[in-house]
């Protein structure tokens, strides 16, 4: 054992063995003890370092140091040539031919009348039923309608993929049941519908099937419907039998929504539960959508709705009510200056005065309620709002872009009439939003 500075070596016994190497002394350089060969120098430190061979710790940080990451030269663009037009026509008509050999297997009769036993047992032990899988639903579902359920109670079927449906709709077509038609109607307020409806159904023997084709979309994802829905889902008389298509659909309820459960009796004055006590069935039928998809716009991108291939034009928006949702006025409104949201509350409180005012069978066509060009601008020009011409048609201009705030001429025939296209009960929450900011 010799020492040379702080480096301890060993000479080894027998130097002439392979893979031994001998050390001589450089003591007299004062320089450090260097390795004879490339591979001996990795894990060594600098010149001038006193460690010569690296801990597993050190090692680690070398080995795993960030460097530039290698990436594959085989895409699968190269290696793999694009469809043509005709290629691609070619396998999307044999992938239709092949669903529509899949499809009527569910549908044969010993297993179709298997699975609406095990609906209709499902739907007595106080579950509603939620379908899922890939394929259109609509024709499985009603054809339970048709041959179970109107055979048990009243059927009411809701087709969710319309985009001008709303919660108001479908308390309408309950209540137009002629048991129910019979009753004294106070309101038409649809948090006093759907409560007179729960209470008619929990004191009365009769009940309900609500078969709700494509409850996921974006006409019913709204808070105040899925709360109506969730109040006549827990009542024990009334079923709801869904189907869902979209794949973050199970994100619209919450877990105890999910998993509540029906009681047996209702307590007549109680306050009545909300849930939906779902279970969940793979109703896979590999059906093509041509019904649910003959409402979607397909000159758009994500298939929106918009009016069909033709734009629509202010007076067919005006003949429907429900052209502009609560959650689509509200995005509108946040991005507006805080004169544009006094012009908008200036308009719809006028608004909503002319159809509290009204007969509500009339209620249906808005531009009747709309607002006199002449008569805003004077309104603007008394409260501080816009002072001139230019300065209105700029507030206006947001609105008219997003289809918030239509114009057309005036039903005496000379000047023009603004109006918002949305029904009495969104407008009214709207404004009540804004109030409160």
């Amino acid at each position: 054992m010799r020492r040379n500075g702080q480096v301890a070596f060993q000479e080894p016994e027998n130097s002439s063995e392979e893979g031994v190497e001998e050390v001589t002394d450089e003591s007299d350089s004062g320089d450090d003890v260097a390795p004879s060969s490339p591979q001996k120098a990795k894990g060594k430190a600098k010149e001038g370092s006193s460690i010569i061979v690296q801990t597993a710790f050190d090692a680690y940080f070398t080995y795993n140091k960030p460097g530039r990451g290698q990436t594959s030269s085989n895409i699968f663009s190269q290696l793999v040539l694009p469809l043509s037009a005709e290629e691609y026509r070619d396998a999307i008509d044999s992938t239709l031919k092949n669903s529509r050999t899949l499809q009527p297997s569910l549908l044969k009769e010993e297993s179709r009348d298997y699975l609406f036993s095990r609906f209709t047992c499902e739907l007595e032990e106080g579950f509603n039923i939620l379908c899922y899988g890939l394929g259109s639903k609509r024709r499985v579902l009603n054809q339970f309608a048709t041959d179970v359920c109107s055979k048990r109670g009243h059927v009411v079927v809701v087709n969710g993929f319309q985009p001008d449906l709303n919660v108001k709709d479908v308390l309408n077509s309950i209540e137009s049941i002629p048991h129910i038609q019979d009753l004294e109607l106070s309101s038409t307020n649809v948090d006093k519908q759907a409560r007179r409806i729960h209470d008619f159904f929990a004191s009365h023997k009769t009940h309900l099937y609500l078969i709700i084709h494509n409850i996921d979309a974006a006409p019913l994802r709204a808070t105040k419907t899925k709360s109506i829905l969730a109040l006549l889902g827990q009542n024990p008389r009334i079923h709801i039998i869904a189907s869902v298509d979209h794949i973050n659909a199970p994100l619209l309820w919450s877990s105890s929504e999910t998993s509540s459960r029906k009681k047996d009796e209702i307590v007549p004055g109680s306050i009545p539960s909300r849930g939906f006590s779902w279970l969940w069935h793979d109703l896979t039928t590999l059906a093509s959508y041509d019904f649910e998809l003959a409402f979607a716009d397909r000159s758009s991108l994500s298939g929106a709705h918009t009016g069909g291939a033709r734009k629509r034009t202010d007076t067919l928006a005006a003949q429907n009510a429900t052209a502009m949702s609560e959650t689509a006025a509200s995005h509108i409104l946040v991005s507006v200056t805080q004169k544009a949201k006094k012009l908008f509350a200036l308009l719809g409180k006028q608004q909503l005065q002319a159809i509290e005012a009204a007969d509500d069978a009339s209620a249906g066509n808005l531009q009747q309620f709309g607002m006199g060009y002449d008569v805003m601008f004077a309104s603007a020009r008394d409260g501080f709002i816009a002072t001139n011409e230019t300065a209105l048609r700029a507030l206006l201009g947001e609105f008219r872009d997003h289809n918030l705030i239509l114009s057309g001429p005036a039903a005496s025939g000379g000047g023009e009439v603004l109006w918002i296209p949305m029904r009495k009960e969104r407008l009214a929450n709207v404004l009540r939003s804004l109030d409160t900011q």
